[in-house]
């Protein structure tokens, strides 16, 4: 459970960027690879053709939750709200296809020493290169002092192909808690990637920062539950009952009014839940989009799928479970989008 610590506001500034508040201490970062090894993590994924990319398999580790929504449970809000304007994406896709292009899988080696992968999703920053996603898509619960390794993220991700390029993470910033209780009340994580690559004759080609290319969701925090979301995310796996809804090949959506939560495994104070049948595996890190504009393709990410949940017991997933993002939320971005990263060199 998460320690009761004294907070103080983390306001919306005018320039759309946040100011670093006063809990930062509550905020580690941790590098995942070095200047020098990050073009072997892209030719690891980029190589023979993309293989490990296709070959790799949704991460099933702490996937399900047991819970239920409490309809109108307070939940404490230690901020006013805040939010942090998205930024719109240069790329365009099909004329019919009104998903994010911020949305892709994440992609690491974990602790079997196998290709997995989770969702993530493109966020705002000045450096155009932060990517947020669930903390254990990148902190591996199971190992101590451990990061998932050859972590990179690949935007509009399907079939093997990096459409707009694959990004190597360089650091990672998440919640003191999250990172030392593995509180998931604080399991979310951001991640700084290096300039994109795609494959080339001479070896990974860069192909310019990630917000440049695909846009940039905006932030919010300390918003009303209630607040509508489209969650956005790979969906794979089957339901408790054994049916397989999708692939984990393509974007699925799903849409509905956030409303609080009681969880009893993995334990939780506050977390937020929202109508969803997503699948496990795979949705883990989706992102959960408030006044989102499928003109645009933006919105305000306000959530993060950290597991799915069967509360009526009928033997299919109905809820999508999230940190509620408050205060200490904005911390670790405040600090996260400070961090500039560069190019694979």
């Amino acid at each position: 459970m998460k320690r009761m610590l004294a907070v103080l506001a983390a306001g919306l500034l005018t320039s759309g960027l946040v100011a670093e508040p006063a809990q930062a201490s509550t905020v580690v970062s941790h590098a995942l690879v070095t200047d020098a090894t990050a073009h072997d993590v892209a030719a690891f994924w980029l190589g023979d053709g993309g293989a490990n990319l296709r070959n790799a398999t949704p991460y099933d580790v702490q996937t399900v939750v047991v819970g239920e929504r409490v309809p109108g449970a307070p939940i404490p809000i230690d901020t006013k709200p805040g939010t942090v304007v998205p930024l719109l994406p240069s790329v365009s896709g099909s004329p019919t296809d009104r998903t994010p292009t911020t949305t892709g899988k994440v992609f690491f080696v974990a602790a079997d020493g196998r290709p997995h992968w989770c969702t993530g999703t493109a966020v705002q920053s000045p450096y155009r290169n932060l990517v947020a996603t669930a903390g254990h898509c990148v902190y591996d619960i199971q190992r101590t002092e451990a990061t998932l390794d050859k972590w990179v993220f690949v935007p509009g991700y399907s079939a093997g192909t990096a459409p707009w390029g694959l990004y190597v993470g360089k650091q990672a910033s998440t919640d003191y808690d999250f990172r030392t209780y593995t509180d998931y009340d604080r399991d979310y994580a951001f991640v700084n990637v290096y300039g994109g690559v795609v494959p080339s004759s001479g070896g990974p080609a860069d192909v310019g920062r990630l917000g440049d290319n695909v846009g940039g969701q905006g932030m919010a925090w300390s918003q009303a539950v209630g607040t509508t979301v489209d969650v956005f995310g790979y969906p794979a796996g089957p339901h408790p009952d054994g049916k397989r809804p999708y692939t984990g090949e393509t974007v699925e959506s799903s849409s509905g009014p956030t409303v609080a939560m009681r969880l009893t495994s993995p334990p939780a104070d506050q977390p937020v839940g929202v109508d969803s049948r997503f699948t496990a595996e795979g949705s883990l890190g989706s992102s959960w989009l408030s006044h989102y504009d499928a003109g645009s393709r933006v919105g305000y990410l306000n959530g993060i799928t950290i597991g799915v949940a069967d509360t009526d017991g009928d033997l299919r997933y109905d809820t999508s479970v999230s940190p509620y993002f408050d205060s200490r939320l904005a911390a670790v971005y405040a600090a996260a989008q400070k961090i500039w990263t560069g190019s694979v060199r």
